[in-house]
């Protein structure tokens, strides 16, 4: 299986949603644990990568994607 590409800042869709309602998370912390925060109500979770990466569906938008539409 193909391991799966994010960076730091990425926006992710999760498999489960969380209890807000919402599956996007941004990428906010990575190392062996990586630490995402729900887009729509800002509650951070610090879970393993291994479940991390089992648990992500795909990267929706990139950080790289985000800044050229911010236009930094």
């Amino acid at each position: 299986m193909e391991r799966k590409v994010f960076q730091l800042g990425d926006i992710v869709q999760m498999k489960k949603n969380h209890p807000c309602g919402s599956n996007e998370m941004e990428i906010i912390r990575m190392g062996m644990d990586i630490r995402i925060k729900c887009v729509k109500c800002q509650h951070s979770v610090l879970i393993p990568r291994a479940k991390f990466e089992k648990n992500m569906k795909k990267v929706l938008r990139s950080k790289e994607s985000i800044e050229e539409e911010n236009g930094k």
